[in-house]
């Protein structure tokens, strides 16, 4: 250090050299009586210091993140430039991180490839004395390529079969979405080919080939998940980490293919915050094709824009100046027709095929891990509809799920209308899909994917949300040893139902804390630093007006209890 009355770098004809003008500025503001003590650099400075300064920087403030930096140099510094680095930018940093778990899930799911000899010597897969429960590595993909006939190599919806459940012969065919089910039929093609070939590995069985090639095209999906909501998340980019790093992912991102669903959800609502909304909504109608869940996406959009009125001044996005309500409507419009163009060609050619993923779902009784099979197992209840055949459908039981799913929506639907500051777009979102899997019969262990980006942009508090993930991954455990029976040394159902009783707690309490946010913007971190709404797209700081004629009182938004976080125009 030295004393030093006037500012390095400058010339000799007195103007400053690049990067030198920081230094200036701090020797001119200082106290006119002294000059300023300053530190010489120990390299000349950059010519360009420009920093994201407006970037959250979880290590300051977050705790758990700040004590996990501790184990590799503590905290960013105070004078650290920030968005500067050149390789290990945050997007590579979360993609490192998610193939890392990727791998790990891969392992997971590794011990029920294992092959063996038979007593003929022929070889099979090693899932004998249920060892894909005691492993805990199960997942449908393997059972599958059997089940649905994709090893004789036909076309899922044209290839029938028949089931004799209750001994009664039932005609079967492909049970799953026609986007979900031709990536099954894509995958098994390259399983066969690559059977056939000299690559490496061709001497594996065809459903290990098979399970692989499925295992990277869903990491190539949930890769997407990850770099999507990276970028939804806006200046919050690390939030998108504990979708990179979800204990979830470690158990279920190789159990089904919802991974797919994911990517095109993310995809969907990306292009809506980037104000595409007719690619928003193809998108959104593509992921409807693999798993219905992202269609439900469309109603938040839909309601916030009913509240929203138009940017004027927006002319930078090819909808500026398109009232909000229009941009939902195309990105509806677009669904619909993205997922008609998917499904009718399947449809027309195979009605029954195409038809036997809604036949089945009306037809299938209440999951293990719903709320009314916990109600059954603690209870001894029978069900809305009494004792059933595996062929008869619950009629009540869809009726009544059906209701309590739309009274939730329309309860949702009120919060978005009547809250005295519009909500953003992925706490609305992330309420709608927890209404439906806890309403619905149906919750099948890898759909608590669908939360997790959702969860991660609606309430990013790190260590809530671990806790969340954490309780749904270990549900796994007991639900393993569920089926693997208790006369074979598992457990009885009432540990599996105990457990599925503390993930939907967890998420009861998710949505609580979300809603809480929606009546308290002032909590809500993502609004810091006057942010409105990084998914907003269209009505992103657009007016959020307390008065709309044309909506009836009880729909209008109440006015606020206090003026903190309400400000009076939000595109002001």
């Amino acid at each position: 250090m030295e004393h030093r009355p006037t500012a390095p770098g400058v010339s000799a004809g007195g103007a400053l050299e690049p990067g030198e003008a920081a230094l200036e500025e701090a020797r001119t503001q200082g106290d006119s009586s002294e000059s300023p003590v300053l530190y010489d650099s120990p390299e000349p400075l950059a010519a360009d210091l420009r920093s994201v300064d407006d970037r959250d920087e979880p290590s300051r403030t977050d705790v758990l993140t700040a004590q996990l930096c501790d184990l590799i140099g503590g905290p960013v510094g105070d004078h650290a430039v920030i968005g500067r680095v050149r390789f290990w930018t945050p997007m590579r940093v979360l993609m490192a991180f998610a193939v890392l778990f990727l791998a790990f899930s891969w392992f997971g799911k590794a011990g029920c490839i294992q092959q063996r000899p038979d007593a003929d010597g022929t070889l099979g897969l090693d899932w004998d004395n249920g060892r894909q429960y005691i492993a805990m590595c199960y997942s449908d993909t393997v059972p599958l390529y059997g089940a649905e006939h994709l090893n004789e190599g036909a076309f899922p919806y044209k290839k029938k079969w028949v089931d004799f459940a209750d001994g009664v012969p039932q005609d079967r065919y492909m049970e799953y979405p026609v986007l979900s089910g031709v990536y099954q039929y894509a995958s098994m093609g390259i399983a066969k080919a690559w059977k056939m070939s000299a690559l490496p590995g061709h001497s594996a069985l065809e459903v290990v080939i098979y399970f692989n090639v499925v295992a990277i095209g869903l990491a190539l999906a949930w890769l997407v998940t990850v770099w999507a909501t990276a970028l939804l998340a806006g200046r919050r980019v690390w939030d998108a980490a504990l979708v990179a790093l979800s204990p979830l992912v470690l158990v279920h991102a190789f159990t089904n293919f919802d991974a797919l669903a994911t990517a095109f959800a993310a995809g969907g609502l990306l292009a809506w915050a980037r104000k595409r909304p007719v690619l928003a909504g193809v998108l959104l109608g593509l992921g409807g094709a693999a798993k219905l869940y992202p269609l439900l996406l469309l109603g938040p959009i839909v309601i916030l824009c009913l509240r929203a009125q138009r940017v004027d001044d927006d002319d930078d996005a090819d909808w500026g100046g398109l009232r909000p309500l229009r941009a939902a409507g195309a990105a509806v419009g677009a669904a619909a027709a993205s997922w008609v163009a998917v499904n009718a060609p399947i449809a027309i050619l195979y009605p029954h095929g195409w038809w036997e993923f809604f036949r089945l779902n009306t037809q299938r009784h209440a999951d293990p891990d719903s709320i009314y099979n916990v109600i059954t197992s603690f209870t001894g209840w029978k069900g809305f509809d009494g004792a059933l055949t595996a062929q008869q459908s619950p009629t009540t039981l869809n009726a009544v799920s059906l209701l309590l799913f739309v009274a939730v929506c329309a309860a949702i639907a009120w919060i978005g209308l009547t809250a005295a500051r519009r909500p953003r777009v992925a706490q609305l979102a992330f309420l709608v899909v927890a209404a439906f899997l806890l309403t619905n019969k149906v919750w099948s262990p890898q759909y608590s994917l669908w939360l997790v980006p959702l969860a991660v942009l609606a309430l990013p508090q790190r260590r809530i949300l671990l806790a969340w993930m954490a309780i749904d991954a270990l549900v796994w455990v007991p639900r393993m040893f569920y089926y693997l029976g208790v006369d074979h040394k598992g457990l009885p159902e009432q540990w599996f139902t105990s457990a599925v009783v503390l993930r939907d707690l967890a998420v009861v309490g998710l949505c609580a804390l979300v809603i809480r946010q929606i009546y308290r913007p002032q909590e809500d971190p993502v609004r810091r630093d006057g942010v409105d709404d990084p998914i907003g797209g269209v009505f992103d700081h657009a007016p959020d007006p307390q008065e709309r004629g044309w909506l009836p009182t009880w729909l209008r938004p109440r006015p606020p209890a206090s003026a903190a976080g309400y400000p009076a125009k939000v595109g002001g």
